[in-house]
């Protein structure tokens, strides 16, 4: 598989599962419109077809459990909800997704949208790894600047490693400040007052007002 494929596919899974375990029980129609609501389309490349193609994919894993709603007003429309292993998937793409600088930004992203998910401790000790990586990283390519500049190769291939070093440079200053935020008591996190982000913590909202809709 390809590994840009297999990104994608990681941050839309992680935002799946995360929505439905934030809703309880819910239908493909409110997963999409939860995630088109924030944008997802733009930051994680969601599209209706890989949301459907991501529900259907993790029940067949036995991540999700497909079912009908009790009373649905619309027939042939599927409910689905977490199993145990979902849970289990859920939190390990979202520690995945914090803590690895090597991800793509659709996966760091899906794992910012889910962050309130985890206790604040945890998300903080997370993060904290991401910046080792990011730091030692930036170390590795400022030497690799300094090597391409001392060698007899063309004047702007120099440009490329100064990318790689800004690049990693700037990840790892926000990544500073987002710790800091989250040190500071930014957001309500996992097991605190006002936190929004447990399982079934949307399920006011209710699959039955999302609107009409199959799958």
């Amino acid at each position: 598989m390809d590994s840009g494929v297999g990104e994608t596919m990681s941050a839309t899974r992680l935002l799946v599962l995360g929505v439905v375990r934030g809703q309880g029980r819910a239908h493909g129609y409110l997963v999409g419109r939860e995630l088109l609501s924030w944008g997802a389309e733009h930051w994680a490349n969601v599209k209706w077809g890989s949301i459907y193609h991501a529900l259907k994919q993790l029940t067949k894993e036995g991540k999700l459990r497909a079912g009908a709603e009790p009373g649905d007003s619309a027939p042939g429309r599927t409910v689905y909800e977490l199993t145990g292993e979902g849970e289990a998937e859920f939190l390990r793409l979202l520690r995945d997704a914090l803590s690895s600088a090597d991800h793509r930004p659709d996966v760091l992203g899906a794992g910012l949208a889910m962050l309130p998910a985890l206790p604040r401790a945890e998300a903080i000790a997370l993060l904290r790894h991401r910046l080792d990586e990011l730091e030692a990283t930036l170390g590795r390519l400022s030497a690799m600047l300094d090597r391409s500049r001392a060698r007899e190769t063309p004047p702007h291939v120099p440009e490329l490693y100064g990318l790689w070093v800004d690049t990693a440079r700037g990840g790892a200053e926000w990544t500073r400040r987002l710790i800091g935020r989250l040190e500071a008591g930014a957001y309500a996190m996992a097991g605190e007052e006002g936190a929004a982000f447990g399982a079934g913590a949307w399920s006011g909202t209710g699959c039955a007002t999302a609107g009409s809709g199959t799958g």
